[in-house]
């Protein structure tokens, strides 16, 4: 009877300690997630979408948790520099 009350201990312990370890890592996973989210680079007006130079700035922090504070940021602008609206009449 001993046996048995001490593998149940055991058993529940280890499971306790499972899920108590995959929600501490869920919990890392999210907010390393949050942080990547935090890259504005795909917002830059500088950005390229080219794998082989992302950034014409900064290439080497381009994509990075190091480009979250660029001091070369500048948010993307409309192609023509005028309003939206007016975009299509100037072709």
């Amino acid at each position: 009877m001993l046996a048995v009350i001490f593998y149940c201990l055991f058993a529940w312990t280890v499971t306790i300690l499972l899920v108590w370890k995959f929600l501490v890592s869920l919990q890392k996973g999210v907010s390393y997630v949050k942080r990547l989210h935090a890259i504005p680079c795909h917002e830059c007006e500088y950005f390229t979408n080219d794998y082989r130079l992302k950034c014409t700035v900064r290439p080497m922090t381009a994509c990075s948790e190091e480009a979250i504070a660029c001091p070369d940021f500048e948010p993307k602008t409309p192609y023509c520099k005028a309003c939206a609206k007016s975009c299509h009449q100037l072709n």
